[in-house]
């Protein structure tokens, strides 16, 4: 054990954040911890950092042991540059080479037993730095600044300078050369480009001390962690495997649960029934059987609820019309800021019905390219044509599109003044704002608010092409698989930018990656028609570029006209690699001489066979269950029946001419004591079928 948590709680105005929350961490875990927004992961991370006090528990660090954690202050001196802030990570090391140095000169001016002592120090020391790995450190420092973004001519920029994003970059670039025994980090792939990411994941995972990571990149913390801690309803639950067995367990979970539960109910709900119908029979020995079944109910375990989460936005996205088979033409497009080309020669087309992921590294001209696409921005150079009845709905990731002198209420009413007051309440609470929540300024909401505000913005617009900037982030993951989910019944046409590998999967039908001033077209089928859903996706993308990537930007610049320079691109005719599905079908599935060969016809008989008695056997047991059912309701039918008889003979049998008359007496008598014979016959077959019932 390096970590521990013991029974960490903590509220804030009367809400538990955190309860009784306990677990530890083994050296060399890579763990993540995850939940919805305001969960606690944030505090249960400062509380484990020392940031923050936790109401109670404690929280134990192995002796000897160094912490690092990416906290959002990250305490940069605005003076340094990034090189000296990288190279503060590496004090002890310098100070070390400092040391080595003075005493090679020391050694020069003594001789005896001084000398001997002076090596022997230096020795030690010189063997403390090599084990170190005193003499990369300057490798080590070019290699993490370079693996996080940024490039050698930025080194000596000053870091009042820096956008808060490079901020950040520079933060985690001096806790990673820090090599903490325990590394702790809140949203580090926020602020980084895909090639980061890919780096940062490759140094984690080769990382030889302990992790714990706050992400909502589902991608990257598959790749990085091996352990899920899950903070819901104030509780902590530990988990084996990365984000995706974790999702699998916790529905698995989730689903015994609510089973659990259910059948717990239907039990409770059979015995109750049965106790009123025996005690409806109003017979002793019906009524001791209920009496005995009450005192059963009431030692009966009862199943709590599954706690359920109601977090889950209500997100549909629907055309107002169909668009033009064609819907979005761009043509050598070109965009220059103060002098510096950032792109030129960039030519697209998008058809209706794809999902077109754009990506690339930061500063290519992601978002520049969509703000000129959304009028936002004027281009230098090209031309833009939109199809016929095409209608844009643009999400913004800085979320321009929202005023923050607003209320949320305001900021929907007055986009659409035709909704009433109770419609636009409605909306919201689909969108999680209740209450006095839809009172809230945008100005001070935060990103992920912000983002729910935009999206239900985005579905009142009813577009069929819609633009998207980065619509995952500040968003849980539980709202990012809502948006996925209404993409991908989304009937129109999608073109985004992100960085979010996961959500790319899930949506993409074809990526374009602006690299080298290049954009090049990577999707997974070779005719003229839509690609099919998920064939041109993240992993399609990675398996395409590590193929024929290089190659194909030098052959694009290569075929450039002269007055494009190195920064055009020819049409997605002639770039695209038209490459097949990574199993060689648009199905996924194998073809051709490359697929695996049938199984046996032996062992198909023998599996035929096996299915073929099980189909008989569920056919058989339903039909015994149906029989079951039919019976005890037949005999409840019948038992109605005989008591509505009884009745009525008991009402001619209390008639003044009937008691004075002796065979007429007999007669009805003997029907009555016939019908009651019938009746605790019925009763008895009646409590066996329901136990019986009971069982299935």
């Amino acid at each position: 054990m390096i970590i521990a948590c013991h029974h960490i709680t903590k509220e804030f105005v009367e809400k538990t954040i955190l309860s009784n929350v306990t677990f530890h961490l083994e050296k060399g875990d890579r763990a993540a911890i995850v939940g919805i927004n305001g969960a606690g992961k944030t505090t249960l991370l400062r509380i484990m950092a020392g940031e923050m006090e936790a109401d109670s528990g404690t929280v134990t660090l192995s002796g000897g042991a160094r912490l690092g954690y990416l906290a959002q202050d990250q305490g940069l001196d605005a003076s340094s540059t990034i090189y000296e802030e990288a190279l503060e990570a590496k004090r002890d090391i310098i100070e070390m080479e400092r040391q080595l140095s003075q005493y090679e000169q020391e050694m020069e001016a003594v001789k005896g037993n001084a000398l001997n002592e002076l090596i022997e120090s230096y020795t030690n020391l010189l063997h403390r730095f090599e084990m170190l790995n005193g003499y990369a450190y300057k490798g080590e420092i070019t290699g993490v600044l370079r693996g996080l973004g940024f490039e050698d001519s930025e080194f000596d920029k000053q870091i009042s300078t820096l956008s808060g994003g490079q901020k950040t970059r520079v933060a985690l670039a001096r806790l990673l050369l820090q090599s903490p025994d325990v590394i702790m980090l809140d949203e580090p792939t926020n602020h980084l480009d895909l090639g980061s990411i890919r780096w940062l994941e490759n140094y984690l995972t080769n990382y030889r001390g302990t992790i714990l990571i706050v992400s909502h990149d589902r991608y990257f913390l598959d790749r990085t962690v091996t352990k899920v801690i899950e903070i819901e309803n104030a509780a902590a639950t530990f988990f084996t495997g990365n984000y995706t067995v974790y999702a699998e367990k916790k529905k698995a979970l989730r689903d015994q649960q609510q089973h659990a539960w259910l059948n717990n109910q239907a039990q409770i709900r059979h015995q109750e029934e049965v106790i009123a119908k025996l005690k409806q029979f109003n017979r002793e020995k019906s009524i001791k059987r209920a009496e005995s079944r009450e005192k059963m109910l009431s030692k009966m375990e009862v199943v709590d609820k599954p706690f359920t989460l109601h977090d889950d936005m209500h997100l549909k996205l629907t055309p107002c019309i169909r668009s033009g088979r064609e819907v979005l033409t761009v043509e050598n497009l070109a965009k220059s800021f103060d002098g510096v080309s950032l792109f030129s020669g960039l030519s697209f087309h998008i058809r209706r019905g794809e999902h077109v992921a754009l990506i690339g590294d930061n500063g290519t001209g992601k978002t520049t390219i969509l703000k000129i696409l959304n009028g936002l921005l004027g281009q230098d150079q090209g031309h833009i044509r939109l199809g016929t009845n095409v209608h844009i709905g643009y999400y913004d990731q800085e979320h321009h599109v929202l005023d923050d002198r607003n209320t949320v209420f305001e900021e929907i009413a007055y986009a659409y003044p035709s909704m009433t007051n109770t419609e636009v309440r409605n909306l919201l609470a689909s969108f999680l704002f209740t209450g006095d929540d839809v009172f809230k300024l945008i100005g001070e909401l935060s990103g992920g608010e912000k983002g729910r505000v935009s999206l239900a913005k985005l579905m009142l617009s009813e577009a069929n092409l819609l633009i998207l900037d980065e619509p995952t982030n500040h968003l849980d993951i539980v709202s990012r698989e809502v948006l996925e989910n209404a993409l991908n019944s989304y009937d129109g046409t999608v073109l985004y930018v992100s960085h979010d590998r996961y959500f790319i999967n899930r949506t993409a039908s074809r990526i374009l990656e602006l690299t080298q001033k290049v954009l090049v077209n990577y999707h997974g089928n070779n005719s003229e028609s839509v690609p099919d859903r998920f064939i041109g996706n993240y992993d399609f993308y990675v398996e395409k570029s590590a193929q024929v990537g290089d190659k194909l930007i030098a052959d694009l610049h290569s075929s450039l006209p002269a007055s494009a320079g190195n920064a055009g691109s020819p049409s997605r005719k002639d770039t695209a690699p038209q490459a097949a599905s990574p199993l060689g079908s648009a199905s996924g599935s194998p073809a051709g001489p490359a697929a695996s060969p049938a199984a046996p016809r032996s062992s198909a008989a023998v599996s035929n066979a096996a299915g073929a008695e099980d189909w008989k056997s569920r056919k058989e047991e339903q039909a015994r269950r149906r029989k079951i059912a039919n019976d005890l309701k037949k005999c409840e039918n019948e038992i109605s029946r005989l008591e509505a008889e009884g009745e009525s003979l008991d009402t001619e049998i209390s008639l003044p001419e009937n008691s004075t008359d002796p065979d007429k007496l007999r007669e009805l008598t003997a029907k009555r004591e016939a019908v009651d014979e019938k009746l605790a016959s019925l009763y008895e077959q009646w409590e066996s079928l329901s136990e019986l019932a009971e069982e299935e």
